[in-house]
């Protein structure tokens, strides 16, 4: 029952909403998917099943099924229950709903179920307006989300509720729950719709184990397809691809799947495979994502992956960056896809991170140290006399271009930061500074007094 009104009678006339909304399932046994939640002897179907509901998030992607089964909820639990969406619902609504639900139980002795659809566009604010009402058990919350609740929902509502997570629909639910639209009569029975496998598949595909899209793409191809001399509308891929103006992938460029995407992104090039690089690249890019992040996460890469041991990597990356801005879009794709291979088969070294950790430790623990004073310039005559670039050796002025002298506070002059590794470049690098340490250990050996050589 909704809060404000009545059930809509199975009479009424409901062919004007959505087969999405038509199609809702009526019992457990009709909804599709979720078996690790509403299964037999599943956790949610137990609570269900005995009728004392805490508060719940369900988190998972668009189409799961959290609407359906909030709905479902409302039909099988002996309550009040009022549903509203956060893109239009605001603290005044809560507050409305928290004196009716008071109402409600004080002359009725029934709960109140709030079912609040996409929770995570709520601010803190308002989340703290139905917070203590929860707590009061004045209203159950069924919160639905797409997005992380852990970043997305406060704390202390969050720890008063049991979070249940939504798995993609699988393409055999999707495909029990079209076949379940077209032989139904609440759905696409009473318009006689064939459709073969091939054009199910298709559909299932494009759906990205999202219901509600599946659903919409299945109505729309039955409503333009004109049917034959018996009233059979024989449903074909090409007018199913007509309908379709565009695939919308699920990706959402603030939410948590971007950063799924740019995290398996990152790891497939740090772990050199471009197969899997140039996946993730082209579903972002064909997603709408802007090409000049994808770029700036590269040259992060090539600094922090690759480094040394391919110093090109930083230059072809950052050349990626410029070709967005030179040629723009769709163009610059051939060269971040370039890039991103490039950056896949690189060498790779965290050489370089790892020398700027250990720098930074010392770092913390002697701020104070002072500049030597022969690294110090002396551009003035006091500074001069107090000693400011005393003894300074000029590299130059010495024998491969290398002398022997401290260049760091005495503290820390023996700790060693930069490790090369033996991949790439690197492999040179490695034997560079082997050869500048040897060469300044016999330096330091001819500065000895003789006693004190070995």
């Amino acid at each position: 029952m909704d809060l404000f009104g009545e059930h809509p009678t199975e009479a009424e006339d409901l062919t004007r909403e959505p087969l999405a909304e038509r199609m809702r399932p009526r019992s457990l046994d009709e909804f599709c998917g979720q078996e690790h939640l509403v299964g037999k002897g599943r956790p949610l179907r137990k609570l269900l099943e005995s009728g004392h509901l805490p508060s719940m998030i369900f988190w998972g992607p668009p189409g799961s099924g959290k609407t359906s089964l909030a709905f479902l909820i409302a039909r099988l639990v002996n309550s009040e229950f009022v549903a509203k969406s956060a893109v239009t619902a605001g603290i005044k609504d809560v507050k409305l709903i928290v004196e009716r639900a008071k109402m409600v139980w004080k002359a009725h002795h029934r709960r109140t179920i709030l079912f609040l659809d996409e929770i995570h566009r709520f601010n803190k604010a308002q989340q703290d307006a139905f917070l203590p009402h929860v707590e009061r058990g004045t209203i159950t919350l069924i919160g639905a989300t797409t997005e992380n609740p852990s970043f997305e929902v406060i704390g202390p509502l969050l720890s008063r509720s049991r979070v249940f997570v939504f798995n993609p629909l699988t393409e055999d639910d999707l495909k029990q729950i079209l076949k379940q639209a077209m032989e139904d009569e609440r759905g696409l029975k009473d318009m006689s719709p064939e459709v073969g496998d091939d054009v199910l598949e298709f559909i299932i595909r494009i759906s990205d184990g999202d219901a509600r899209r599946a659903m919409n793409t299945l109505e729309a191809a039955v409503q333009v397809t004109e049917p034959d001399s018996k009233g059979i509308r024989m449903v074909t891929k090409e007018v199913t691809e007509a309908v379709l103006e565009r695939k919308f992938m699920l990706y959402d460029k603030s939410g948590e799947e971007h950063y799924n995407l740019i995290s398996a992104f990152i790891k497939s090039m740090r772990g050199s495979d471009p197969d899997a690089a140039l996946y993730w690249l082209m579903r972002m890019i064909d997603s709408g994502e802007d090409p000049l992040y994808l770029a700036r996460r590269m040259v992060i890469l090539a600094g922090e992956d690759i480094g040394l041991a391919d110093p090109q990597a930083l230059v072809i990356a950052n050349a990626a960056k410029d070709v967005i801005h030179f040629v723009g879009y769709p163009e610059c794709v051939f060269h971040l896809a370039e890039a991103a291979i490039y950056l896949s088969l690189a060498p790779k070294s965290n050489a370089t991170l790892q020398a700027i950790q250990r720098a930074r430790k010392d770092v913390l623990q002697t701020q104070a140290e002072p500049v030597p004073l022969h690294l110090r310039n002396a551009p003035t005559r006091l500074m001069k006399n107090l000693g400011y670039g005393k003894e300074y050796q000029y590299p130059h002025s010495y024998e491969e271009a290398l002398e022997d002298q401290a260049y760091r506070p005495s503290k820390v002059e023996g700790n060693v930061y930069y490790q090369p590794t033996d991949r790439g470049r690197e492999a040179k690098l490695r034997e560079r500074l082997k050869e500048i340490r040897e060469h300044r250990r016999r330096l330091r050996e001819k500065k000895k007094p003789d006693k004190e050589k070995p």
